[in-house]
Formats: C-alpha cells, sequence, structure tokens
C-alpha cells in the first residue's frame, strides 16, 4: 500500500523534505511513501492502492485552487469510504470548514470556507504571533499537553516544531471530533469555549478518520540548520534535539492512530556506508578508474557527477571521515573506495559475501558450459546507500562510462525507486540490484527495449527456480505479474490451496523491476532496477518465507527441508540469467521466451473489465510478440469471444489483478 504525501503548489521545499523523511522512517517496509503532484491526485485511479493522503504545511489557498470541486471530491470520498487523511498546519487549515488566517492583518489575512470540512469548525490562526512567509521569523518549539488515553504510549507532553498553525474552535463541541493534543502555552487568537487550545484533533469521517494539526510532529531536528538572519532558531534547534525521541513517539501514535502499521523502533534514517568498487577483472577496474578520472576530473577532490558527489579512495584504510551536518542521503557526499587486487576485508561487508558471490557468478557460467560473461564481473555494494538505480541512472556523465554488465546492490535502501514514482527504505533481507544494458538504437525493431523488464523478471524468477542441480526450487510457487512484479502463494496457502477464502488473494508481491533508459551516441543506456524479498517477512512475505512452509508440508510427508536460498548465490543466478536472456534477445527477439513467460505468469485466461473501455468484459489471451502489450479480448455474459480485441500498453495502464481492473494511466 502507499502513502501519497502531496508536493504541489501550496506546498514548501522544506515541508516536503521533513514528512517523506518522518513517514519513511516510521513506516518503512509495511509502505511506499510517496510524492505527488495534483496530476496523480486528480487523473490516476490511486485510492485502491493508498492507506493514507498527506497535505503538509505550506499555505492552503492554492491547495483550494488546485482541488475545489473534483479533487475535493475524490478526497472526501475516499476517506468517507474507509481512507485516512492527515493534514499538517496548512493541510489541517485545508481540511477545516473554515479557515481564518491573520484576521485583520491587511498583508497576511486569509479567511473563507473550505470544502473537505473534516473538521466542522474554524481553523483559527496563528496560535502565536511573529509569523512571516519563508522565514523562520515566527518559529518556535512548543509543548503540548498530550491526552494518553487516546494516544497511549507517547507520553503527556511533547515538543513540537511550530511555524504558523492554528488552533481548531471548540473542537470538543462536536460529535464526530476528540481532541488529541492541546498548546500549554498561551494563544493569542479565541480559541472558544474549551479549557485549553486544540493543537491536534482526530475526526471520524464516514468509515474513514482523519487528523489535523496545527503544530508540525513531522519536524525533526536532523534537516534543521540555523539562520542568520533568525538567531534564535538555533535555540530551537537545539531544544528540539533533546526533545526528538518525544516528537518520534507521538507521531508514531498519531499513525497507529491513523491505523497504519509503524515500525517499532526509533531509529532515523540508516547514515551511509562506503561503497565498494571490485571486479573479477583487475586491469578493466583500472582502466574504468582512469575513465572516471579524465572525463570528469575532480573538484575540490570529489569527483562532481550529474546528481552525485564521489570520494574515491584506493583503500578502506585511507577512508575519511566526512566532516558535515547530517544531510538528505541525495545529497551527501558518497564514499567510493574502489578494490583493485584484492576485495574488501569482511568486516567491511559483514552482510553481503563478496567471495562467495564472485565463486557462484563463475560457477554458473561453468555449470552451463558457457564462457564468463560481462553481467556483474565489475560490481560495486554498500551496506547502506540511496538506490542502486539512481546512482547511475540520475548520473549521466557517469552512466554513459559505465561498462556494460556494470551492477550495484546494497543491503539497505533509503531512497528506493519503484514504479510511477514509488519511494521508500528498502530494509536488510530485500536483494536490490540495478545493471547496466547496453544496446544500439538500430536494434530497435527486432529487439524492442519495452521486453527488457519482462527479461529481467523471469530471470529473478529462474535465479529461484534454478537455483542449484537439485531441483528442489522448482515448485516455488513465483509468478509474474503483468507487466514487471513478481508475486509469490502466501505461505498460509502452499499446503492446500483449495482453503484459499473466496475473493482473498492468493499471491503477494514480493518483487519488482523498474527501467530507466538514456541514449548517448546512438545507444541505448538501460539501468535495469530489481527487486526481490528474499528473507524480510514485510510488508507481505519472503521467498524464505514460502521455503520455511513448504518445509513444514515436505516434513509431514517424511522428506527432507529445502535450505533458504542465500543473497549471493540468487544474485549470481539472476545475473547469469539475465545476460544469457539479454544475449539472445538482440538477434532474435522476445519471441524465443514466450512459452517460458506463459508459464511463470498468473493471467492465461484471466476475466478482466477494462475501466476505460466503458468497463467492458475481457478475456487476456497473451502479450504481442512486437511491442509487449497485454492482449485483452471482449467476452459476453458467458465468457464466450465477441471478437473485440484490446492491445494494452504496459506503462500506459495500470492493472488491479485480484480485482480484475484495468484502468488507464494519464
Amino acid at each position: 500500500m502507499n502513502v501519497l504525501v502531496y508536493t504541489g503548489n501550496g506546498t514548501t521545499t522544506d515541508s516536503i523534505k521533513h514528512t517523506l523523511y518522518s513517514l519513511r522512517t516510521l513506516l518503512s517496509p509495511y509502505y511506499a511513501v510517496i510524492g505527488v503532484d495534483s496530476k496523480v491526485l486528480l487523473n490516476e485511479p490511486w485510492q485502491s492502492k493508498t492507506a493514507l493522503l498527506v497535505f503538509p504545511g505550506g499555505a492552503d489557498l492554492p491547495f483550494c485552487r488546485q482541488f475545489n470541486g473534483e479533487g475535493n471530491q475524490k478526497f472526501s470520498k475516499f476517506v468517507r469510504q474507509g481512507g485516512k487523511y492527515l493534514g499538517l498546519c496548512a493541510g489541517g487549515y485545508y481540511a477545516s470548514a473554515r479557515c481564518e488566517f491573520e484576521v485583520g492583518n491587511k498583508e497576511l489575512e486569509v479567511s473563507g470556507p473550505r470544502e473537505l470540512k473534516f473538521f466542522p469548525g474554524i481553523a483559527r490562526g496563528t496560535a502565536f504571533g511573529g509569523f512571516q512567509y519563508k522565514s523562520e521569523a515566527g518559529a518556535r518549539s512548543t509543548i503540548l499537553d498530550v491526552d494518553e488515553e487516546k494516544l497511549p504510549g507517547c507520553g503527556r507532553t511533547v515538543y513540537n516544531y511550530y511555524n504558523g498553525g492554528g488552533v481548531f474552535v471548540d473542537a470538543d463541541q462536536f460529535s464526530n471530533v476528540e481532541v488529541l493534543a492541546t498548546y500549554r502555552d498561551h494563544v493569542c487568537v479565541d480559541f472558544g469555549s474549551g479549557k485549553a487550545a486544540a493543537a491536534v484533533v482526530g475526526c471520524s469521517v464516514g468509515k474513514g478518520y482523519a487528523i489535523l494539526t496545527g503544530t508540525h510532529p513531522e519536524y525533526t531536528h536532523l534537516l534543521m540548520k540555523k539562520s542568520d538572519s533568525v538567531p534564535d532558531f538555533e535555540r530551537v534547534i537545539s531544544e528540539l534535539r533533546t526533545k526528538e525521541n518525544e516528537r518520534l513517539a507521538f507521531l508514531r501514535s498519531l499513525l497507529h492512530k491513523l491505523g497504519l502499521k509503524v515500525n517499532d523502533d526509533s531509529l532515523a534514517q540508516p547514515t551511509l556506508t562506503p561503497l565498494h568498487l571490485t571486479s573479477l577483472y583487475p586491469e578493466k577496474l583500472q582502466q574504468l578508474v582512469k575513465s572516471l578520472e579524465t572525463n570528469i576530473g575532480y573538484t575540490n577532490g570529489l569527483l562532481k557527477c550529474t546528481a552525485d558527489r564521489f570520494r574515491l579512495t584506493l583503500s578502506a584504510e585511507n577512508l575519511q571521515k566526512l566532516d558535515q551536518d547530517f544531510q538528505v542521503p541525495e545529497e551527501a557526499i558518497k564514499q567510493l573506495v574502489v578494490h583493485i587486487n584484492s576485495l574488501p576485508d569482511r568486516k567491511d561487508t559483514p552482510f553481503f559475501n563478496l567471495e562467495s558471490y564472485y565463486n557462484h557468478l563463475k560457477r554458473f557460467w561453468t555449470r552451463y558450459n558457457h564462457p564468463m560473461g560481462d553481467f556483474g564481473s565489475t560490481l560495486i555494494y554498500g551496506e547502506v546507500l540511496t538506490s542502486t538505480s539512481s546512482l547511475m541512472d540520475k548520473n549521466a556523465n557517469l552512466l554513459r562510462l559505465l561498462p556494460h554488465g556494470f551492477t550495484i546492490t546494497g543491503t539497505t535502501q533509503v531512497s528506493g525507486k519503484g514504479r510511477g514514482g514509488n519511494v521508500w527504505i528498502n530494509p536488510p533481507g530485500v536483494l536490490a540490484v540495478s545493471t547496466v544494458m547496453k544496446l544500439p538504437t538500430s536494434y530497435s525493431e527486432r529487439a524492442p527495449i519495452v521486453f527488457i523488464q519482462y527479461l529481467a523478471t523471469l530471470a529473478y524468477i529462474e535465479a529461484i527456480l534454478r537455483y542449484d542441480e537439485s531441483g528442489l526450487y522448482s515448485t516455488i510457487p513465483l509468478r509474474i505479474k503483468w507487466p514487471n512484479d513478481i508475486y509469490i502463494l502466501k505461505p498460509e496457502f502452499v499446503e492446500d490451496v483449495s482453503k484459499i477464502p473466496h475473493g482473498e488473494a492468493a499471491y503477494v508481491k514480493v518483487g519488482g523491476i523498474l527501467l530507466n533508459t538514456n541514449i548517448f551516441d546512438e545507444q541505448y543506456h538501460m539501468v535495469a532496477g530489481c527487486g526481490l524479498n528474499v528473507n524480510n517477512a514485510a510488508p507481505t512475505t519472503s521467498v524464505n518465507s514460502v521455503i520455511s512452509a513448504i518445509n513444514e508440508v515436505r516434513a509431514k510427508k517424511g522428506l527432507t527441508g529445502i535450505p533458504p536460498v542465500e543473497m549471493e548465490v540468487v544474485l549470481a543466478g539472476f545475473l547469469y540469467h539475465l545476460e544469457r536472456m539479454f544475449n539472445e534477445f538482440k538477434t532474435s527477439g522476445f519471441s524465443p521466451f514466450l512459452d517460458l513467460y506463459y508459464r511463470r505468469w498468473l493471467h492465461t485466461g484471466q476475466i478482466v473489465h477494462i475501466q476505460h473501455q466503458n468497463n467492458i468484459r475481457a478475456k487476456i489471451t497473451g502479450i504481442t510478440e512486437d511491442w509487449g502489450m497485454l492482449i485483452a479480448q471482449e467476452v459476453d455474459s458467458e465468457n464466450n469471444l465477441t471478437g473485440a480485441r484490446f492491445e494494452l500498453q504496459p506503462d500506459g495502464n495500470s492493472f488491479d489483478m485480484f480485482n480484475g481492473l484495468i484502468s488507464k494511466k494519464n
């Protein structure tokens, strides 16, 4: 499920940064926390895949201009049908029945009714004086008194960042509203007849629930910087720093109140660790480093790529401790350790055995009597990195210099990327890997690049089903969901699929593929980003969890168990199968793989409704061999073909498989 954070007109860069950071810290890996603009919220079918809609701080008038009418009707329907809404500061004003902001102040006044009305009264501000747009002049650390019965587990008081928020007038007078926290300090606006000014309220709205705040529980001192123009702001940062654990506990309680599954740990995003560059071919690695130094060069001792800065060192012993304040991971300097003639010490890569990986990669090629390939023969590994894909795809001047088959993998991604812009913290247990694949543009007719995502999905599944020569792994119930997701049968249904309750999805997602493409010198430079949940049972299940369930069934039959799969072996197998498939694909297209693809996917004969074609019923019969489009043929009420045929693009349609719904993306 997704948590959507609005990032369009009306929001501020700081509010977006703090909101995404805090929500990803507390909600990963259970939800993908995604920034979205108005086009997505107005045109995409986001509701069925969304657990929470968030409007962060900024100014609410642009929200109104963007969403009054159709947009607000969608938001209201989403919540009333069981969805959840979180409005932070401006998002709280916006979701009240009326906004009264700095009434009487000719320069700042904003006053008028609002359409959502999740809080049926007035949001009135500012609670404290001194507010200025785009400034910290009126900012402060404010104390809230928390209702512990309604928000258990977070303590009686919490310090929150405040800058321009309001109070919820007469909040205790509305039957659908509960006051979750109040301001302790005296506020400078009329807050009604209650004993204290309501700072955070929870509102029952139909079957759903909304929480609106006047403060910023999402703001963390880690992302704040002192201001020369506002000297006292350093004191605000210092005070919030000492109360960070209480803030996290309070925000965690609010998310629990919204019905979300939240991390138990109070840990911030993991800190980036050094990236280790290794290769089976020392001479090629030396040539690569020389090419980077020659073509990109150093600026103040750093390789300055399009999006990232790298500090190269030829030994882990020479690593410099970077003297820098906390930074958003994408902005931080990355340490790149080049290992020319040896692999890193195992103490430097405790979660991934590079020697084992390279041995298995060589074993796969010799096992099938083929000369050693390129994919994964030169590899970067990082215990904690931003995104295996973005490190290459967002750095164009780096990408064009990387050799065919260059690969990056990591144990934890703090900015993992998915289809449709999904971003999340990728936890240990998920095998994340991205590989550079090069193809002349002249090959596009016989080898359309749309099929690369299909090949990568197949390669991941083959890496599991053909894990070793025993044949034991061939029964693992992994399947493809068109076009590029990997699903597995839930562990509870492994023993007997007849026990699947009517209407319940039997398969859950454990992996997926994202392909990004650039063109340099009449050649496609594709970055295939792939992820597979090997060991981590959250948020759905994992390959090894299903193997464990299979072993329980085997034990009842007196059979020996299947050993769990190892990351290093799966990665080596994936890269082997992907390169073998890619080499054949270049000359023969996707046709040689169609039969295997159909054996591995979930959809043959599935009946769906095509929403943008008057919701007609259709049967899925395959994919086209030229451009990989999904073939759906119309059927009548008795499932007989009518003769009408539809070809649906993989990147132009959203496939809600278990509800049998295909909808068009805009």
